[in-house]
């Protein structure tokens, strides 16, 4: 048996009047999603705990069957183990974003406006993070770029707090009420905005019309912790251009594959990811792949819906229909499962905790459904069974034993 979960991250949403009523997953041309759904089951995951917060950390520790109320130790720690940060018992690791804030003199009247720093580029971001080091490192807090806007703070020792606000959550907010209480974090980002804000790279993105990445935001604060290995006696490999997937696959002893053009946005590169998930499946030995797409995600954070709609149909031609191809064509049973982490509706554009539509197509125990059966967030809520999102993976490999 080959298995497939393609994991569209933030794909779930609510009903749009722009859509007529119809979520962006109802809306979007979807051909081979309703190929499969046909004798699929679908069901409504519910992946974030009460007592967690409503992000992809908790969301993908439990699609991947990890019960986040037992391994989650905060975001952070899984981003930085895949940038490989040497971290110790006892560290602390933070998320920092390049962010764009507003111009006015006082930090505490500054305003979210990008919590992306303009999308900025990888490359550009590494000459961010290396000016911020040369100025403030030191024994006790390190720094290393990540991919894009997200990067890591290590932090040697010391006590945790955990009111920190995720700067996505407040985009075109002031930020006064979201600073971090920790006074040497505050005085980090404080200082970051003075190291930044005149910067080359910023005063060469301002004069291309583009937003200037003028501060570090820190949030996801955590310690390391131990994640039991992947499934005994099944290869895992994990396709993703963000480091917490990453992280989340390395913590498992899962392989991670790179797909070139792959970045996290929706300008990644789709049908590299499909090729990289048959070929992994079909040519290089592995039973399990999980494709993460985070595009659907940051439309929904960014309020484009349209953008959104696009990528679920990208997602659709050029991951699903390949992967489902490819698999049938080889004669060997197989299992497609196509899930959200969490919703991510382009109205609040951040992330909250309803449950979400998943599908599991196997090809040799075909479901029958009632005409009009659909992959949505209300036929799964409707008609599909409710399961903690952490249940949902070991079930449908404890069907095979």
């Amino acid at each position: 048996m080959k298995y497939a979960l393609i994991l569209t991250d933030g794909m779930a949403d609510e009903p749009q009047e722009a859509l007529m009523g119809k979520t962006p997953v109802q809306a979007a041309k979807t051909p081979n999603m309703d190929r499969l759904v046909k004798t699929a089951e679908v069901m409504e995951l519910f992946t974030i705990p009460d007592a967690l917060p409503a992000g992809s950390d908790v969301g993908n520790l439990s699609v991947i069957g990890l019960d986040p109320e037992e391994y989650y130790s905060g975001r952070s720690p899984l981003e930085a183990l895949s940038m490989k940060v040497p971290m110790e018992p006892g560290d602390i690791t933070y998320r920092i974003n390049l962010v764009t804030l507003s111009e006015e003199e006082r930090y505490e009247d500054k305003t979210m406006v990008d919590y992306s720093g303009g999308e900025i580029s990888t490359e550009e971001a590494a000459q961010l993070i290396a000016a911020v080091r040369d100025e403030l490192q030191n024994d006790k807090y390190q720094y290393y770029a990540g991919v894009s806007y997200r990067h890591i703070l290590l932090q040697k020792g010391g006590e945790m707090r955990e009111d920190y606000t995720p700067p996505h959550d407040i985009s075109g907010r002031p930020v006064a009420e979201y600073l971090p209480k920790n006074p040497e974090i505050l005085e980090i980002m404080k200082r970051s905005y003075e190291i930044l804000k005149d910067h080359p790279v910023n005063r060469a993105r301002v004069a291309a019309g583009k937003r200037p990445a003028n501060s570090l935001w820190a949030w996801g604060a955590g310690r390391p912790t131990q994640y039991p290995p992947f499934r005994q006696g099944l290869r895992g490999a994990m396709i993703s251009a963000v480091d917490l997937l990453r992280g989340i696959a390395l913590g498992m002893k899962m392989d991670v594959l790179f797909v070139e053009g792959a970045t996290g946005n929706k300008d990644t590169n789709f049908a590299g990811k499909g090729r990289a998930a048959v070929e992994a499946l079909l040519e290089k030995g592995y039973d399990f792949v999980y494709v993460h797409v985070e595009a659907t995600d940051e439309c929904g954070h960014a309020g484009d819906l349209e953008g959104k709609v696009w990528s679920v149909e990208q997602i659709d031609e050029k991951i699903v229909g390949p992967i489902a191809d490819a698999l049938e064509a080889s004669g060997e049973p197989y299992t497609i499962i196509i899930t959200p982490d969490h919703p991510t509706p382009v109205r609040v554009k951040t992330h909250t905790r309803d449950g979400v539509p998943c599908m599991v197509y196997r090809s040799d125990r075909p479901v029958s459904h009632p005409e009009g059966v659909e992959f949505s967030e209300s036929w799964a809520h409707e008609h599909g069974r409710h399961l903690r999102g952490c249940e949902m993976l070991p079930e449908v490999f404890s069907q095979d034993r």
